[in-house]
């Protein structure tokens, strides 16, 4: 069976650094790389804490989702990278606004660092037309 696999880019979410691609999509499924709370227009973070960069992140990969043909509703597997657990709780009231319907399933663990100084990085897994 042959794969046409295809990078998706889409100047409505921050560039990718050179090493990787803002997605990919094969087989009928997207696979969104790791996106921060990143202004596409200032390439800066915005400011408002975790709530605010929880935000910026899911339009991020909304608009890449949006881009290969996909959406919110068709993400299978979401995982959330925080650096501080005790933003668990304000991240979850601002990333719950984003999936009012089903939820998709979801990892979220702390970790030491992230690029660019960012406090929440979210990649994810979506079926695409």
């Amino acid at each position: 069976m042959a794969t046409d696999i295809q990078e998706i880019r889409t100047t409505n979410a921050p560039a990718p650094l050179p090493v990787f691609s803002q997605a990919i999509k094969a087989n009928g499924m997207v696979f969104v790389s790791g996106n921060i709370g990143f202004n596409v227009e200032t390439w800066t973070l915005v400011e408002g804490g975790i709530q605010a960069q929880t935000d910026q992140t899911l339009k991020n990969i909304k608009a890449v989702l949006e881009e290969a043909g996909s959406s919110f509703e068709k993400i299978l597997k979401l995982n959330v990278y925080i650096k501080d657990f005790g933003d668990f709780k304000a991240m979850n009231e601002t990333y719950i606004t984003h999936f009012p319907g089903r939820k998709p399933a979801r990892t979220c663990v702390a970790v030491a660092d992230l690029p660019f100084n960012a406090i929440v990085e979210m990649e994810c897994t979506a079926l695409c037309d």
